[in-house]
């Protein structure tokens, strides 16, 4: 079994994802829109990322929420939002320590004071959370090359919530599409899903953010295209004869159009969140993890009932995993687990895998196929039925195939067809062609067909 170290640091991943509810799914009643006015003073109705209409609860849920956040009871500031001019908002984003521009406009503004005001409380949840998530995402961008700026694309993505999971399907951290995650190696099928790999995905999402600023050469133009694809900020290039992402504003989907606004209003929130009287909850450092690579097919609960492990833990540090199952038998498969519990694992392995392996198993690997003959029994058909079974139709039709099969009789001394017929309600034309007979002289002793 082959050990594998991926971060020094300490990192708890992402919250129980299986257990969780899918509490990110739309609620009418919840404002999934935002009025801005454009540039000529029009009222302008845009969607708002779905991130931005997640409710707190469905953070709080979360493994590392309940576990290793709270909120900061020596935070003294008042729950006020304080309001500044226009051009004290201008030099703060001009100050930020950014290789992609943070222009100001009454756009940027609009999702500036929604972070500030209805969101605050879920800012606060993610000032704790980037604890966690926020070295991974550095990691991954500057092996790229890329701006770390861009580490706040989760922040509009899915409020650092490992779990989401949008109304189209988009899932993790960096919220993939299924067609892009495999495009990109992730592995997606029935048992993994490695959109919720806080690693991998970060990996991934760094990768496309990459070739999508080779396709455009511009870093606004790449986080638009990141949320609603390449196909349709080109057709809005296309149809404004512009490649700035202000001018092709009027051309963009509805979500698109304030998608940089709120990645722009992310980046000064995540910074100036003191001067919006916001308090970060305070996170505590969770155990150091580790992986080791798996051969064989192991369950989460044989994992926990042998080391004593949580199960929950277990899942919230592989929430890749969709039904507890490292599916290691398919491929060598990672486990993550507190450091400490690396050596009991290899010391116990044998143990682990023996644990009610046939209570564990989720398929048979052979089925004996049952080759006795079917027993018949009839069955009663009520009245009141007012419909049957094609069974019972043809179990019927049976039976009345067999009512009218043929009949034969003997022919007694001075038997004639004509009386033949009469007693059976047939007649002697038919008597005649059933079997055969040209004349009307029959034979006492033969018998003789009467259906």
């Amino acid at each position: 079994m082959k050990k594998i170290y991926l971060f020094t640091i300490t990192l708890l991943f992402a919250g129980n994802c299986a257990m969780q509810a899918q509490v990110e799914k739309d609620d009418n009643k919840k404002e999934t829109e935002i009025t801005v006015k454009d540039a000529q003073g029009k009222q302008v109705t845009i969607d708002l990322p779905e991130a931005m209409t997640q409710e707190l609860d469905s953070l709080m849920h979360l493994y590392n929420t309940k576990n290793y956040l709270k909120p900061d009871t020596n935070c003294n500031m008042p729950d006020v939002n304080p309001v500044y001019d226009k051009a004290i908002y201008m030099k703060r984003l001009s100050m930020l320590p950014t290789v992609i521009e943070m222009p100001y406009n009454d756009v940027v503004q609009t999702f500036i004071d929604r972070y500030s005001g209805h969101l605050r409380n879920s800012v606060s949840y993610m000032l704790g959370a980037q604890n966690f998530y926020m070295p991974i995402f550095e990691e991954a961008l500057d092996t790229y090359g890329l701006p770390l700026e861009l580490k706040y694309l989760p922040v509009i993505e899915s409020a650092l919530n490992p779990c989401a999971v949008s109304r189209v399907g988009a899932t993790g951290l960096w919220q993939f599409m299924l067609k892009t995650a495999k495009r990109y190696g992730l592995t997606v099928n029935s048992l993994v899903d490695e959109r919720r790999d806080p690693i991998k995905s970060s990996y991934a999402a760094a990768h496309y953010l990459s070739d999508l600023y080779k396709l455009y050469g511009d870093w606004n133009l790449v986080i638009a295209a990141y949320n609603c694809g390449p196909d349709k900020i080109n057709k809005a290039i296309h149809r404004s004869k512009q490649n700035d992402y202000w001018q092709i504003y009027p051309y963009l989907p509805d979500e698109t159009k304030g998608y940089v606004p709120a990645f722009i209003a992310a980046n000064y929130i995540m910074n100036y969140y003191c001067d919006h009287n916001i308090c970060p909850m305070t996170s505590e450092l969770p155990e150091k993890t580790d992986t080791i690579l798996v051969n064989k097919d192991i369950n989460f609960e044989q994992i926990s009932h042998v080391l004593g492990i949580n199960i929950d833990q277990i899942r919230a540090l592989n929430p890749q995993y969709r039904h507890d199952l490292v599916n290691g038998s398919w491929r060598p498969s990672a486990l993550r687990l507190p450091t400490l519990m690396i050596t009991k694992f290899i010391d116990n392995e044998d143990s682990i895998y023996a644990y009610k392996p046939e209570e564990m198993a989720s398929k048979r690997t052979e089925v004996e196929v049952n080759n006795e003959e079917p027993v018949v029994t009839k069955s009663r058909s009520y009245s009141r039925h007012k419909s049957y079974s094609r069974s019972s139709k043809y179990t019927r039709k049976k039976k009345n195939k067999r009512k009218h099969a043929s009949k034969s009789v003997t022919i007694g001394d001075g038997d004639t067809l004509s009386e033949i017929a009469e007693k059976h309600n047939t007649t002697v034309s038919k008597l005649k062609k059933l079997n055969g007979i040209n004349g009307s002289s029959i034979r006492a002793g033969k018998k003789i067909k009467v259906k």
